[in-house]
C-alpha cells in the first residue's frame, strides 16, 4: 500500500502490480528474487522520488525497464491532472510492457523505445530526470547531461550502499549540488538529488 494517495490511485497501482506480475512470467522485468516484496521493494521505493520533487513538472525516466520509477511517477501524476513522464527504454519487449501499463492505468506518460543517447532529440527539455538500477553515477550523469548541464533541471537517482565510491568517481568529471535523501524503504539505500551540473 502507498499511503497518502487516493483510492483511485491506489487502484491504478494495484492494476499495474497485477499487470507486472503477469508480464514478468515471460519477460525479465526485475530480478526474480525481488518480485515477492514488490510493493515495498519496487512500488513504494519508486514513489519516494515523486515525493521529493518540489513541483509536478515534466520527467525523463532513463532505462525505465519494468516501470520503476517511471510508471509509478506517471500514475502518481494522474492525481494532479498535470505533469508528464517520458520513459526511455530501448528494449522493445520492455517498451511494449510499458505501453500497456500506461494505457491500462491511465498514467500520464509516453514511451520512447530508443537508446538514451537518442532521446534528447525527442525530448529537448524537462524539469526532472530519474533512473533506478541503470548505471553508476558517472555514467548516469553523462546520460542525463543533455537535460541537466547548465540547466535548472534536477535529477533523482536511486543508489545502494556503494554510492560514496560512485560519488568520488563522478567528482572526477563533474561538479554538482548534492542532497542525499535516506531511503525510507531500504536502510542501505539513498536517493541522490543532483542539480547545477557542470563539467570539471
Amino acid at each position: 500500500m502507498i499511503l497518502g494517495v487516493s483510492r483511485e490511485t491506489q487502484d491504478r497501482l494495484q492494476q499495474f502490480a497485477d499487470l507486472f506480475q503477469k508480464w514478468a512470467k515471460t519477460i525479465n522485468l526485475v530480478a526474480p528474487s525481488t518480485q515477492e516484496d514488490m510493493w515495498q521493494r519496487h512500488i513504494a521505493d519508486s514513489a519516494q522520488i515523486f515525493r521529493l520533487a518540489d513541483k509536478v513538472g515534466t520527467w525523463v525516466d532513463l532505462g525505465s525497464g519494468g516501470g520503476f520509477p517511471g510508471v509509478i511517477t506517471a500514475i502518481l501524476l494522474s492525481e494532479y491532472k498535470d505533469g508528464w513522464v517520458h520513459l526511455v527504454e530501448s528494449n522493445q519487449k520492455k517498451a511494449a510492457f510499458l505501453r500497456v501499463a500506461l494505457a491500462s492505468t491511465g498514467a500520464r506518460g509516453t514511451i520512447h523505445a530508443v537508446r538514451i543517447e537518442e532521446a534528447p532529440k525527442l525530448i529537448p527539455q524537462c524539469d526532472f530526470v530519474s533512473a533506478r538500477a541503470l548505471a553508476d553515477l558517472d555514467k548516469l550523469l553523462g546520460y542525463a547531461s543533455p537535460w541537466l548541464l547548465n540547466k535548472p533541471s534536477t535529477a533523482f537517482f536511486h543508489k545502494g550502499r556503494d554510492y560514496e565510491s560512485e560519488l568520488k568517481k563522478a567528482h572526477g568529471s563533474w561538479s554538482f549540488d548534492l542532497v542525499k535523501h535516506q531511503s525510507s524503504i531500504q536502510a542501505d539505500s539513498v536517493i541522490l538529488e543532483i542539480g547545477n551540473l557542470q563539467r570539471t
